[in-house]
């Protein structure tokens, strides 16, 4: 596998500080070689991206802010494992994105971040994935993703 951090930088993305908790939690949960990352919301200018697919957000929108999520949950587990060469595979995303009744383009929407993990990590960033419309998420945020990954 090529040098991640290469990739990122092939790929003009600078990691932003690791996410930081805004509750009773801790951001990453490591449990032998599994790293379990806990959610992390879309935003923008580092305030929530508030808003619903299907009436404020379109597909493309949501898929973009997805990718937006992806990039800060590889930073937070960059600051968790101190080298993301030692991530040995992306396990699973669990995709939650707040939209409407009738919003039926979840999967797409989760593609963002899917398609983000094979580019950075190649094959280990293949991952399996679940993607929910839910009618909430914390500060109104329109995407939620939590991240598991086996790590040396």
């Amino acid at each position: 596998m090529p040098n991640v951090y290469d990739k990122l930088e092939l790929l003009a993305i600078t990691l932003p500080p690791p996410t930081q908790s805004v509750g009773a939690y801790v951001p990453v949960q490591r449990i032998g070689n599994i790293a379990f990352v806990a959610g992390h919301i879309a935003k923008r200018d580092g305030k929530p991206l508030a808003g619903k697919l299907g009436a404020e957000f379109t597909t493309a929108e949501g898929k973009d802010a997805a990718r937006q999520v992806a990039i800060d949950l590889i930073a937070t587990l960059n600051g968790a494992v101190g080298d993301l060469n030692k991530v040995k595979r992306i396990a699973k995303i669990m995709v939650l994105v707040n939209s409407t009744e009738s919003f039926t383009e979840q999967h797409l929407v989760a593609n963002g971040a899917s398609e983000l993990f094979g580019e950075v990590f190649g094959d280990v960033g293949a991952h399996a994935r679940s993607a929910f419309g839910v009618a909430q998420i914390p500060f109104g945020a329109c995407v939620e993703i939590e991240l598991i990954a086996e790590v040396e």
